[in-house]
């Protein structure tokens, strides 16, 4: 079959594999058992030696084939899916890391995925924290035992844009597994193998499901790291293809044993909602550089972080590597302008912690999601207390203008 484009290829994925009575999508599978008639079957389903479904827990009909979109839509050649963009995470790091294991993330991080670097410190696992805007940082920050390197592509929410393809010839050159998150530009307008990521994070709760009624993430291996020279594979997991090495692992070691499993009824919402990512996506960002722009000019306005602007100083790096600047921005308030009034004003702005919704969200960073933080850590991330973050929707972009003109005025 000739190769399709993203778009046909992810809304016709489902029909690859002659579903059950011609259905379009995938049927919801609500079974956590499966039943076979010859008992070595099962058995060879436990041992790997044959493909099919032992347990709801580690495997769904539904979720598989949610997974094999993402790695479509990633040109990967597996992806796991689990409960959400954290536990894809969470699992998938401790499935490969070992106490007295090392890796270097960027410091410009999700304040859960900081959270849980500093949970794994606890557990023996260290973590250097550096500005991966530039390689240089992260190639100073390297260890012997560096088995990993972590970074998002644009940073939530002072949308720093990481050295994506430099780090990339690093981690290659040594040999590091390379894990990057693509969750705030979604495979629509970035794929991370192009730069030479190992692992691809995705938090299928934002842009692909698009639609804020479904939880869940996504880990995807791209096929480019050799797992053969990567010392932690369990010899349990080394008779599969070594390229499935370090996604088997993380299916078995991750999702099985900590059992962060997607359900079906989620699967299907985020399997829908990703047929129409590049639509959305492509008005979503169209309105977010028009809010932008506006923001840049008003008086009421401090600062604006976006990478679609030509102030951003990542703004060449972004237009090089991306397809659109994202559907993310965030402003800092001039001095005497309150921030809970500004968003108070907004009448079809919703004031919530979500982003990547079909509605357009705005959220006073520094007092809820990076509050545990501390003052500190938020300054060396750029985060002032005046801050609002904006995740911009699909709404007409004349009714949002009026919305921030209103509010800011």
């Amino acid at each position: 079959m000739s190769k399709k484009g993203f778009n046909t290829t992810n809304l016709h994925s489902d029909r690859q594999d002659n579903p059950e009575h011609g259905v379009l999508h995938k049927a919801i599978h609500t079974s956590v058992a499966f039943g076979y008639a010859d008992a070595r079957e099962l058995a060879e389903v436990f041992q790997g030696k044959r493909s099919g479904y032992s347990y709801g827990r580690q495997m769904n009909p539904t979720v598989t084939a949610l997974q094999n979109k993402i790695t479509a839509m990633e040109d990967g050649v597996a992806t796991a899916a689990f409960a959400t963009g954290m536990a894809a995470i969470a699992s998938s790091l401790l499935a490969l890391l070992r106490q007295g294991d090392h890796i270097v993330s960027s410091a410009f991080l999700f304040g859960n995925t900081n959270s849980f670097f500093n949970t794994l410190q606890t557990l023996g696992i260290a973590v250097t924290f550096v500005d991966a805007t530039d390689v240089a940082n992260v190639e100073a920050a390297l260890q012997a035992n560096t088995r990993l390197v972590f970074v998002e592509t644009i940073a939530n929410p002072v949308t720093q844009i990481t050295d994506l393809q430099a780090i990339g010839e690093l981690c290659r050159a040594r040999g590091i597994v390379y894990c990057v998150d693509n969750t705030m530009t979604s495979p629509h307008l970035f794929r991370p193998k192009r730069v030479g990521a190992s692992l691809i994070v995705n938090s299928l709760t934002k842009y692909i499901g698009g639609h804020g009624n479904a939880l869940g993430g996504s880990i995807t291996d791209t096929g480019l790291f050799d797992w053969t020279q990567f010392e932690n594979i369990y010899a349990t997991y080394r008779s599969q293809p070594h390229e499935l090495w370090g996604i088997t692992q993380i299916r078995k070691k991750g999702l099985r044993d900590i059992g962060a499993s997607l359900g079906p009824e989620a699967a299907h919402h985020l399997a829908v909602g990703s047929e129409t990512l590049s639509l959305r996506m492509e008005k979503a960002c169209a309105n977010a550089q028009a809010l932008a722009e506006f923001c840049e000019h008003h008086a009421s306005v401090k600062r604006v972080y976006y990478p679609g602007l030509r102030s951003h100083p990542q703004h060449a790096r972004a237009t090089q590597l991306f397809d659109g600047y994202g559907a993310l921005f965030s402003i800092d308030l001039a001095a005497g302008v309150d921030c809970f009034d500004v968003l108070n004003r907004m009448e079809n702005v919703v004031a919530s912690s979500n982003l990547g919704d079909t509605r357009t969200l705005a959220i006073p960073v520094a007092h809820t999601i990076y509050h545990e933080m501390g003052a500190e850590r938020r300054a060396s991330m750029g985060i002032e207390d005046s801050m609002i973050r904006f995740s911009v929707g699909i709404e007409d972009r004349d009714d949002l203008l009026a919305d921030f003109s209103r509010a800011l005025g």
